[in-house]
C-alpha cells in the first residue's frame, strides 16, 4: 500500500479531490484546486503520484482519467498507522489520548457512547 506520509500538500488535494470525484481529468482536478498550479504542473503531480502507486488513468478518448488505485478507508488506515508509528512511537493509546485531548469539549454524549462502545468492541475481540 502506498505510504501517505510521502505525499505533499498538492498531492494530497489531488487525491481528496479524486476522493470527493471518485475520478477526473486533469482538467477537472485543477478545477477543484484552490490556487490551481498550471495545467502542465498538474499533470506532472498526477503523473508523479501514479509513479507512487496512488492512482492510475485510463484513456476516454483523447482524456487521461485518474481513479484512486486504494480505498479512501484502506488510505486513512495506512495514513494513520503510520502517523501513529512516526510521532507516538506506535502507541494506539498515545494517539487516542492526543486526540480526546485535542477534541474533548466537541464530542457530543452520543459520539462518547460510540466511543466507548468501540473500546468495548476491541477488548472483546481481543480475547
Amino acid at each position: 500500500m502506498p505510504a501517505a506520509t510521502h505525499l505533499s500538500r498538492r498531492e494530497r488535494q489531488i487525491m481528496d479531490i479524486l476522493y470527493r470525484l471518485g475520478s477526473a481529468t486533469a482538467a477537472e482536478i485543477r478545477e477543484n484546486l484552490p490556487d490551481a498550479p498550471s495545467y502542465s504542473a498538474v499533470r506532472s503531480l498526477l503523473r508523479i503520484l501514479e509513479d507512487k502507486g496512488h492512482l492510475r488513468h485510463q484513456y476516454d478518448g483523447p482524456r487521461y482519467v485518474f481513479t484512486p488505485i486504494v480505498s479512501r478507508p484502506a488510505a486513512q488506515k495506512s495514513a494513520l498507522r503510520q502517523m501513529v508509528r512516526t510521532f507516538f512511537d506506535g502507541s494506539a493509546t498515545q494517539a487516542v489520548a492526543a486526540l480526546l485531548d485535542m477534541s474533548a469539549r466537541d464530542l457530543s454524549d452520543d459520539e462518547l457512547e460510540q466511543l466507548g462502545k468501540l473500546v468495548e468492541q476491541a477488548k472483546r475481540e481481543g480475547k
